[in-house]
């Protein structure tokens, strides 16, 4: 029995799946309800650091993350840990998303956080109602379970693999389908 969508969950993307903004993805879904979905890329991190990207930030060596193509000129965050974010919500227990973008910067100031517990995302992937149930019927996607070490993984570019392969042996054979198989 396969699980369905769900806040917290991950969608992995099937290797068939071609569309470049979704292709061998790992998404956090964060919101998911009958009004839609929410969710963030886990594995598609850019070349820039959160000060980099947002004026009057504090120095933060924490990477920004392609989250996907929804309102790209928008940022998004989640962290692990306690909540210590007004406004913040728990996604799985020990993650939230968001909040008071003031605190955070006062908390990062403060050097009382590392940039290991955060992830920083410009845009996010989004579904409207039903979205993710028509996309599952075409088999796009995988659902799964996953923690805070998954989603916060020190190894992005591998993440999409792994994943897989610790899903048993039938998606072990999935994970190891060439990117472009007439190189093959």
């Amino acid at each position: 029995m396969s699980l369905k969508p769900a806040t917290g969950r991950i969608l992995i993307s099937e290797p068939f799946l071609n569309d470049p903004n979704f292709k061998r993805t790992i998404i956090l879904l964060a919101e998911h309800g009958e009004d839609g979905s929410v969710g963030f890329v886990l594995n598609k991190p850019t070349e820039y650091r959160i000060h980099e990207v947002i004026e009057d930030f504090p120095v933060f060596d924490a990477r920004v993350y392609y989250g996907g193509p929804v309102q790209l000129n928008t940022l998004q965050f989640i962290y692990k840990g306690a909540e210590i974010i007004d406004g913040s919500v728990e996604i799985i227990p020990g993650v939230y998303w968001g909040g008071s973008f003031d605190l955070l910067k006062a908390v990062i100031s403060s050097g009382s956080v590392s940039a290991d517990d955060f992830r920083f995302f410009l845009g996010y992937s989004g579904w409207t109602e039903g979205q993710i149930d028509d996309e599952l019927k075409l088999n796009s996607w995988i659902v799964t379970e996953s923690g805070a070490e998954e989603i916060f993984s020190k190894e992005p570019d591998n993440l999409w693999r792994d994943l897989l392969k610790s899903m048993g042996k039938k998606f072990a054979v999935l994970a190891s389908f060439p990117e472009n198989p007439s190189v093959n």
